[in-house]
């Protein structure tokens, strides 16, 4: 019986010890999981990213080849069509360390959390559009292997084929569009972007959907269509208040305003310039100012050529200096709290006016490209007030240059390109996708694509050494490695 007794009360000391084990057995050196919430806050700020590749792969490389922005700084490679690997490889090498990963690590906690589908829904878009600007930029990229190093031990993704990406982004959308409703998601104000707007993000993935559908024209035209009839029923955004953009603010500066104000040499392009004068367009004064004194004034606006250098300038011009040339406006774009723009309702309408045109959906084109227009330069009030711009101005710039059936590709095209200034990736697709604006190249001594534009940035340099059979594989699918290989949906 003692012997009883005792056996009891040991099973009682043991288990009084083993109350509470779980907590005494953690580390308390490791923080415990990040709340979901708070992961979508760090996702959108990763995908508007730093100074870092908003400088090079941005503005270096994309806004110089659009003709956007030119310089005459070495350093400046899009401008001259040279090459800095480390540059071009730059948006790769921030996304998938920073964006894709915390990406692939959410969508993990809310599968095991048992998360509502809208809130999987809102991150799936979210990485839709993430990989979308990386298999646009790059072409073939690691995709269904990526961001998987931690949850499934793949520290050497594979290369997936872009013609294998764009279907299952376009289904991703498609799914999180349907799992959408009208009430505010669970994320609630940790979504910075639109605030839990279930209805907004619905009609976000709509727009993602229409514009990734319409990449589709040259390689597809079928499946450009059926997508874009699809996105345009769901519902796209309706105005300027469904905006995809990040507000940015002191403690989470704009990364393109880091840019200004730790680099002097941008100027505006001559070719931007020269379209904005041509037209008497109200936007030149908000976008452009001369370098030496600030002056917005349109006579004192002078765009400067690309592909030239100091010694070039000095042959040409004789001048040693290019503050008589028009710079962007730093009073209004260049502050550390502009926003980051991704998509636009003035782009939804161009593509709608697009996809009327060439299948006659979506409504008047004419009435479209209008909106477009409107809606473009009302949404430059983003950054300040003083970039508003009065209705009867745009009235009368829309008199002056109407809609002209006869060229409305072109025409619409055309005002995407002054529409995307600064979201420079996607002013670089879709010059690709349509081919307009029509942009003069130019042919620097030593450039590396015998002067025609690049048809895409480079991969990552260590990943020729680190994941070289991943690498080479993916060489031998999409073509060398360089500036002027096309992307799966950029036919000839």
């Amino acid at each position: 019986m003692k012997k009883l007794i005792c056996l009891f009360m040991m099973a009682l000391v043991v288990g009084a010890c083993d109350e509470g084990f779980d907590e005494l057995n953690v580390n308390p050196t490791r923080p415990p999981q990040i709340a979901a919430a708070n992961k979508l806050t760090a996702v959108q700020k990763f995908i508007s990213s730093e100074r870092y590749d908003n400088w090079r792969a941005g503005m270096i490389y994309q806004s110089t080849m659009m003709q956007h922005i030119a310089t005459t700084a070495g350093y400046w490679d899009g401008d001259k069509y040279t090459w800095n690997r480390g540059y071009a490889s730059s948006l790769m090498d921030r996304y998938y360390g920073n964006a894709i990963k915390t990406i692939e690590d959410l969508m993990f906690q809310l599968d095991q959390e048992e998360a509502p589908d809208e809130m999987k829904a809102i991150v799936r878009i979210m990485r839709v559009f993430a990989f979308s600007r990386l298999t646009d930029l790059y072409g073939d990229v690691p995709y269904s292997e990526a961001g998987k190093a931690v949850l499934e031990g793949i520290f050497l993704p594979k290369y997936d084929a872009q013609s294998e990406i764009y279907p299952d982004m376009l289904n991703e959308l498609e799914e999180s569009a349907a799992a959408l409703s009208s009430g505010t998601s669970g994320f609630g104000a940790a979504d910075v972007i639109y605030n839990g707007d279930q209805a907004k993000w619905k009609k976000l993935a709509n727009s993602l959907m229409l514009r990734l559908g319409l990449r589709l024209i040259k390689v597809d035209p079928a499946a450009a269509q059926s997508w874009a009839t699809k996105a345009i029923a769901g519902g796209v955004m309706e105005s300027n208040d469904d905006i995809f953009y990040l507000q940015h603010d002191n403690n989470n500066r704009n990364g393109i305003s880091e840019v200004f104000a730790a680099d002097g040499n941008p100027r505006m392009s001559k070719t931007f310039i020269d379209f904005l004068q041509a037209g008497n367009d109200p936007r030149l004064p908000i976008l452009a100012a001369r370098r030496g004194d600030g002056s917005t004034a349109a006579e004192d606006l002078i765009g400067f050529p690309n592909g030239l250098n100091s010694a070039m300038l000095l042959e040409m011009t004789g001048e040693e200096n290019t503050d008589a040339y028009a710079e962007p406006n730093r009073d209004i774009l260049a502050a550390f709290e502009a926003p980051m723009i991704f998509q636009t309702y003035a782009e939804v309408q161009f593509m709608i006016a697009e996809s009327n045109v060439r299948w006659g959906i979506g409504g008047d084109a004419e009435t479209a490209y209008n909106n477009g227009v409107r809606a473009a330069m009302k949404q430059l009030s983003l950054y300040t007030d003083a970039a508003t711009i009065a209705d009867a101005d745009i009235d009368t710039y829309l008199a002056a240059n109407p809609y002209d059936a006869a060229n409305a590709i072109e025409q619409i095209a055309n005002q995407y390109w002054v529409a995307t200034f600064l979201n420079e990736y996607e002013t670089f697709s879709n010059w690709r996708r349509v081919g307009f604006p029509t942009l003069v190249p130019v042919n620097f001594p030593g450039n590396e694509t015998g002067g025609t534009i690049p048809r895409r940035l480079t991969w990552t340099e260590n990943e020729a050494a680190v994941n070289a059979d991943n690498y080479q594989a993916a060489i031998a699918a999409q073509g060398p490695d360089i500036l002027t290989t096309r992307v799966w949906w950029d036919v000839e």
